[in-house]
């Protein structure tokens, strides 16, 4: 492992319209042709999006990462058969279905890959899907909907922050969480990036 700490890079992630047909999550879901999503609409969002490559010294660029947002804590998510064992449908399901959270979210991914789908905002509900690989990481503001799938190898490892003691906590859709100071405040804060374009 290289002795200097990866750089953060700005990231080459795909993002793209969910094409909403009813079939397997893992698969790309891709309309087309194609609805691309730009970096300015995600950023918009409130979705970050850096690359620290897992052939360097990655554990040294998630502690900047860290010390910069003042997380204190991590662990690491192995979301395989090989992982969960009989628990891996059963966490899928949970991972798919659309919640929010009270606080931002980070994952980095140190192998395999799926998908993180973000809602496009309150002015259309479309899903946004993010496809993210080895060595992307993702940040999502607190209060918006989104959900995750592994991708079509059926494995993603990834390395999870939080600002206390590693905890997750899904508030999965419904009236209350529409209702929701954290859902409130995200849409006041980002709807109005949006319609402002």
């Amino acid at each position: 492992m290289n002795s200097q700490a990866a750089d953060l890079i700005i990231s080459n992630m795909r993002a793209y319209i969910y094409d909403n047909e009813p079939t397997d999550p893992r698969l790309p879901h891709e309309a087309i042709p194609s609805i691309p999503i730009s970096i300015d609409v995600l950023d918009k969002l409130g979705v970050q999006h850096v690359t620290i490559p897992t052939e360097e010294d990655w554990e040294a660029g998630i502690n900047k990462l860290a010390d910069e947002r003042d997380y204190k804590s991590r662990d690491a998510l192995d979301i395989s058969r090989a992982g969960l064992g009989d628990e891996f449908e059963d966490k899928l399901r949970g991972f798919w279905t659309e919640h929010l959270h009270e606080e931002e979210e980070i994952r980095y991914v140190l192998e395999g890959s799926g998908y993180f789908d973000v809602r496009e905002g309150n002015t259309t509900d479309k899903w946004i899907r993010i496809a993210v690989t080895a060595g992307d990481l993702l940040i999502l503001p607190p209060g918006i909907y989104h959900r995750f799938s592994v991708g079509q190898e059926g494995k993603a490892h990834l390395v999870r922050l939080f600002k206390d003691k590693p905890f997750w906590t899904a508030l999965y859709r419904n009236e209350e969480t529409d209702a929701s100071v954290f859902n409130k405040q995200y849409v006041e804060t980002y709807n109005a990036r949006l319609l402002s374009t």
